[in-house]
């Protein structure tokens, strides 16, 4: 008769104790490399999310230049002039009459915009959790690779989706949202691969900030191609780079070092090594209930449910903000809107070495991941906040926006991959299925601003930022109240013994 026991609690810390001893070890004799095949992997990971993050924000810059610019800032005034700016039927479908070549221009009022730009994300909720689950069980390289190429054809196909109308636009964004979010749920399982303990924290920073520079290089570059060639050679242009990404990965991506055709073999060893006692060699069942039970994992989906908001507010309403305060042209409205991105991405790749720092210099995992995240929601809220009062100061506004969005990408080293803490062997799974709970923020978030922003001219900015610092900070308390950084115990290997 077999029974499941778990170890027992003196064989358990005997163990781990010589398991610290031999990372210590590991650690001494085979210091981090650049060069090594695990950066490389990082590297390839950081192309890929640059590739997907530029094609999910271009449309929040080329907006700019999509919409009547006259009707879209009437909007933001309050005026009551002009066509309905509220049915899918009606006047905001269709191009405005322009010469020949020139790319068309759509009558979209805030609110419209606020779906188009939540649309992609409605698509992502569908994926996160299987995209994790499928990553773990198939492989990470598939599910990215065929995520990345279908994510690519279909921003190919976005300028035609719009001369179609509307309709045609939001479920183009939908679908692409669909092949996103499998990206954004499953790379985490990489990590449980390749990424040797002391080293996650860098390795996933860097691999996350990808999404940094890919939003800092559509926004950037996104209003220099629309002023110069037109809107849709933004999308032309960044879907056919998602197409050569995708070759790369294929060729060049493998799902762990045993498979990899051209690892050296010192690293290899070490890789298996170190994460020995983390990855088991046998597939477990996945503890469904006691994943549902478990604080530490709720408090991971509640903090970046808040923190996402932050993030979609920066993404999608830094291009409008600029533009509706300080009346820039497209190309100016791109530098602006870019700055604060090149500075969350040098942030996020130097707090992920800051991280694993205080890990090797003996602070728990745990306060480390929760000074990474405090410092990545609360300041970047309460500089927000302050915005709609600061207007008249276009140096001090620029300012507050790049620390915030500076600050804010510390959170890789944080939340975002806590649950690479709390349970390896199962942390694509978890991290989709927060990442999924948190997708909810980036649906709500572009609607419900756009709502706000729609509904009162005068004060909506102010609303939009309040209500973001409110779920901010109710996200932050109850992740610093449940949040933990050790192995759960029902995540922790389980032995057959037989009776």
């Amino acid at each position: 008769m077999a029974t499941m026991t778990e170890l027992s609690s003196t064989e358990e810390k005997n163990k781990y104790s010589q398991d610290t001893q031999v990372d210590e070890k590991l650690i001494l004799r085979k210091a981090p490399s650049l060069c090594s095949t695990r950066y490389g992997i990082a590297f390839l990971a950081h192309l890929c999310n640059f590739t997907i993050m530029a094609q999910n924000v271009i449309m929040n810059i080329s907006m700019v230049t999509m919409v009547n610019s006259t009707g879209h800032q009437s909007q933001f005034n309050n005026s009551t002039e002009g066509p309905p700016v509220d049915s899918f039927g009606g006047p905001n479908n269709a191009p405005k009459s322009l010469p020949e070549g020139k790319a068309p221009v759509y009558d979209w009022s805030p609110q419209i915009q606020g779906i188009i730009f939540g649309s992609i994300n409605y698509g992502m909720l569908l994926t996160l959790v299987p995209g994790g689950y499928l990553a773990g069980r198939v492989g990470t390289k598939r599910v990215l690779g065929f995520s990345l190429f279908g994510s690519s054809i279909l921003g190919l196909f976005t300028p035609l989706a719009a001369d179609l109308g509307l309709v045609f636009l939001i479920a183009t964004r939908l679908l692409q949202g669909v092949t996103q979010g499998s990206v954004f749920g499953g790379q985490f399982a990489l990590w449980e691969r390749w990424g040797p303990p002391h080293e996650r924290s860098r390795l996933c920073s860097f691999a996350l900030s990808g999404m940094i520079m890919g939003a800092f290089t559509a926004i950037l570059l996104g209003g220099v191609i629309s002023q110069a060639l037109g809107w849709p050679f933004v999308f032309y242009i960044f879907g056919g780079i998602g197409c050569v990404c995708c070759l790369l990965w294929f060729v060049l991506v493998y799902d762990d070092p045993v498979s990899h055709p051209w690892i050296n073999v010192t690293e290899k060893e070490y890789i298996i090594s170190s994460l020995a006692q983390q990855v088991s060699s046998s597939k477990q069942s996945l503890p469904i209930k006691a994943v549902v039970r478990s604080l530490p994992f709720w408090s991971i989906c509640f903090c970046s449910f808040s923190h996402l908001w932050l993030i979609n507010i920066f993404i999608v309403y830094t291009p409008t903000y600029i533009s509706s305060v300080f009346h820039v042209n497209i190309r100016d409205n791109g530098f602006l809107s870019a700055l604060p991105f090149i500075v969350a991405w040098v942030i996020g790749v130097l707090g992920g070495h800051l991280a694993d720092f205080l890990l090797t210099k003996n602070f728990r995992i745990v306060t480390v991941r929760k000074i990474a995240t405090v410092l990545g929601i609360l300041p970047p809220s309460a500089f927000l906040v302050a915005l709609p009062y600061l207007t008249s100061s276009y140096i001090t506004t620029m300012t507050l926006l790049t620390l915030a969005c500076g600050l804010s990408s510390l959170c890789q080293t944080g939340v975002y991959i806590n649950a690479l803490d709390i349970a390896p062997r199962y942390s694509s799974f978890l991290t989709g299925a927060a990442r999924g709970f948190a997708q909810i923020a980036a649906v709500l978030a572009p609607t419900v601003s756009g709502f706000l922003l729609s509904q009162d001219s005068e004060f909506g900015w102010r609303n939009v930022f309040l209500l973001m610092f409110a779920i901010n900070l109710l996200g932050l308390l109850i992740y610093l109240i449940f949040g933990e950084g050790d192995v759960q115990d029902w995540a922790k290997e389980r032995k057959l013994t037989r009776l």
